[in-house]
């Protein structure tokens, strides 16, 4: 039976109302349905998707008043009937896309956790179990969070094209925010030599110590830094999370790949396709990834014992503090807000 106290805490936001938006109320949590389990959330990490959707911005739809946040980890602590993947007391990972288990994205699959489906910072929240994963072993809850947007994306940039990274390929990220720390660290493990730009000497010391091979100036012209340091070959693959194709493709190495993932400044160049057909480059837009990719994913980060960066954890009722700590400082390594007192503790 489910006996869990269902007068739960919840961040609310409507898309556009900005940070001061958030709003915490007290509400009942639904009850178990069919092939449903409740789990109580330990923590919620943010991404630049979360600031899209305060200030409105956001590509997919939102829902008014919506519980906020897509990233979140948690127990399992009641199962519905029919209810087979997991059981109370499991350790898991929500999925950004529930309906989307394998495959290409599809029309259908595009319901989203914190757009429109009520997402995971809230005591308590209801899933259907398709929508979680297990989480890693040796993370914390804390580490775990960070997982859905950032780290799947990265994974799904590197890997979801069918051809993958190998040993010797060059691999350049752009920036040094959530996707391109896990991208580093992920690359790495698949034994490809990394690049990394950035405009911090500070952020440089932190990337090279996740285990990037060369950081790159991203002030001065580093499309010409790396076609240098390749021996004027150029990179294998971009992770291009700042929107600038046109220098991305300068850069690419002949047959090479742009994983577009974003434009974090807004600004949208505009693309000469000359410039596609020179390189013969295949540009790819990547929305994060399947629930299938989530798990192969995962199995690597057990294996090689990887683990994120968190710059910052915020308790529970101080969430506004949290998104506008992440919104001003610009801070390496991802912010988390810890739901639960344990969010940072190191499974036994």
């Amino acid at each position: 039976m489910d006996t869990f106290d269902r007068h739960v805490r919840a961040w609310h936001i409507t898309s556009g109302a900005g940070i001061d938006g958030l709003t915490l109320r007290t509400h009942e949590e639904p009850p178990l349905g069919p092939g449903e389990v409740r789990v109580a959330v330990h923590a919620v990490s943010l991404s630049f998707r979360e600031l899209l959707v305060a200030r409105g911005q956001y590509v997919l739809p939102v829902k008014p008043d919506v519980i906020a946040i897509s990233d979140g980890a948690g127990e399992v602590v009641a199962a519905g009937p029919n209810a087979e993947r997991f059981r109370p007391g499991d350790r898991v990972v929500a999925t950004l896309f529930p309906d989307w288990l394998d495959g290409p994205l599809t029309p259908e699959r595009l319901p989203q956790l914190g757009g429109t489906l009520d997402g995971m910072l809230a005591d308590s929240v209801v899933l259907p179990e398709q929508a979680l994963v297990p989480a890693p072993s040796h993370m914390s809850y804390a580490e775990a969070a960070t997982l859905p947007c950032a780290a799947l994306t990265a994974w799904n940039a590197l890997t979801g094209d069918g051809r993958g990274v190998y040993s010797g390929q060059t691999v350049v990220m752009l920036g040094s925010g959530g996707v391109s720390s896990w991208a580093v660290q992920l690359a790495k493990a698949c034994d490809a030599r990394v690049f990394v730009t950035t405009g911090s000497s500070g952020k440089a010391a932190r990337l090279r110590e996740l285990g990037a091979d060369e950081v790159i100036d991203r002030h001065g012209d580093w499309p010409s830094a790396v076609r240098a340091l390749t021996g004027g070959r150029g990179a294998d693959r971009v992770l291009d999370t700042a929107g600038t194709v046109p220098d991305s493709l300068r850069c690419l190495a002949l047959d090479g790949h742009i994983a577009l993932i974003g434009a974090v400044s807004g600004d949208w160049p505009p693309l000469d396709p000359r410039a596609l057909f020179a390189t013969a480059a295949t540009v790819r837009a990547v929305a994060v990834g399947s629930r299938a990719q989530f798990e192969v994913m995962n199995a690597v980060l057990e294996v090689q014992g990887l683990r994120p960066p968190i710059a910052r954890i915020f308790p529970f009722d101080q969430a506004r503090e949290a998104y506008r700590y992440y919104e001003s400082e610009n801070p390496f390594g991802k912010v988390v807000i810890a739901v639960r007192p344990d969010a940072h503790a190191t499974p036994h």
